[in-house]
């Protein structure tokens, strides 16, 4: 085993790594430094510094990445209009990377030879932490409990705990915690306990961010979106950063039953997964943002990107955010977004989200005159499209003549 004097651990106070910080101490005696990250998860972040005080760390990082987190990883990714396998909006996925980022960057402040995470053996975000930790510090150790140890339940921790005298939230002591979750202000993940059927409906108390959408209220919602190079700079006209931007649609969208799914993906490991999601701002600002290009965009410009679309997601669910790939597909995606720009109008209603306009009086490529019904005064001459069909249907008319079947 090679001698590891100092590891950073990716921490969240939680039984998972409460046990993970102990088994550092004691199995590479080692001094371990804490890293918790805000990324909007909701609750308080600061019991995770005093637990790791109590534990012996002496080193503890607690960072308020919201703003960062939602300016450089998610509406890049939105500029793309990224969905994973048609549904999932990468809301865990795009977490990843900046967690590794911020690692391996206290990593390098404190000389650790080390890095440590949480992550189980049957998940992608193993993959997604080891990927960025390997791209950013090639030199740097990883360390994954969960593929090293033998605890292998939640009993096994719990057990763990309370032969090394852990402190473990009372509220929790001795439950089965219905699901593993995972949130932050792009989305909240559900996965585990009935849901590993995927033929069981889940339970209406589990969705923590939006009411079900019958529930919701009689009455749409209007909103409109402000739009700069492909990013929402304000909400019904009001400027915002970008983390207020997703914290206000998180809102009306929850109010309005927007952004719940229910799928089963495909893991990078090899297996099928049954998750639920709620990503209420998220499936809003999806929407508005095709909206905005379906005005803006070059025709085979937006074709270009549809067509790149799966890949770029693939790549961010992989964990290759920080490969050269991933970074070249950003420059082309980004130089798209320089003149998407405007205005665009939904209405929230029942779980739907529905666009009822949108404006660029900048740069909207859409012209009334050419496209009208009534007169367009020559804007154009329709005799041209028999040139265009016949040169088109030329080919298909020689296969024809040589008797290729087509059918």
């Amino acid at each position: 085993m090679t001698k590891i004097n100092k590891v950073v651990l990716a921490y969240s106070g939680g039984l998972d790594t409460s046990v993970i910080l102990k088994w550092l101490q004691e199995t590479y005696a080692c001094e371990v430094v804490t890293y918790t990250a805000d990324l909007g998860q909701g609750g308080e972040v600061e019991p995770a510094r005093l637990k790791a005080a109590t534990m012996g760390v002496k080193e503890i990082f607690i960072d308020d990445v919201r703003e960062e987190f939602v300016r450089d990883f998610v509406f890049p990714m939105f500029r793309c209009n990224t969905i994973y396998e048609g549904e999932y909006l990468l809301g865990t996925s795009i977490a990843r990377p900046l967690i590794a980022k911020r690692l391996v960057e206290i990593a390098n402040v404190t000389n650790s030879e080390a890095i440590a995470h949480g992550a189980t053996g049957k998940g992608n975000d193993q993959v997604r932490f080891e990927l960025g930790i390997s791209a950013l510090n090639p030199d740097v150790e990883i360390i994954a409990p969960w593929r090293e140890w033998d605890l292998s339940s939640r009993e096994s921790l719990i057990s763990f705990c309370e032969q090394h005298q852990i402190h473990i939230d009372k509220r929790h002591e001795g439950e089965k915690s219905p699901y593993s979750m995972d949130a932050n202000l792009l989305h909240v993940s559900y996965e585990g306990g009935i849901l590993e059927n995927p033929g069981i409906e889940p339970e209406e108390s589990m969705w923590l961010w939006s009411i079900a959408p019958e529930q919701a209220p009689e009455k749409p919602t209007y909103v409109d979106l402000t739009f700069r190079a492909g990013d929402v700079v304000a909400v019904d006209g009001e400027t915002m950063s970008p983390s207020a931007v997703l914290a206000s649609l998180n809102k009306l969208g929850g109010e309005n039953g927007v952004g719940r799914i229910d799928i089963v993906e495909n893991r990078y490991v090899g297996m099928k997964a049954r998750g639920c999601y709620e990503t209420p701002g998220g499936t809003i600002l999806l929407k508005a943002h095709r909206a905005m290009e379906s005005v803006t965009l070059d025709r085979e410009l937006a074709h270009l990107k549809d067509e790149l679309m799966p890949r770029y997601a693939k790549l961010i669910y992989n964990g290759y955010w920080w490969s050269p790939e991933r970074q070249a597909l950003q420059k082309l995606i980004n130089y798209s977004q320089l003149h998407v720009n405007g205005k665009v109008f939904l209405k929230l209603f029942k779980g739907n989200v529905i666009i009822v306009g949108r404006e660029s009086d900048s740069d909207s490529l859409y012209d009334d005159h050419i496209v009208t019904f009534e007169d367009d005064a020559g804007a154009y001459d329709q005799s041209d499209a028999s040139g265009f069909i016949k040169l088109n249907a030329l080919r298909m008319k020689i296969a024809a003549k040589k008797g290729r079947d087509i059918i």
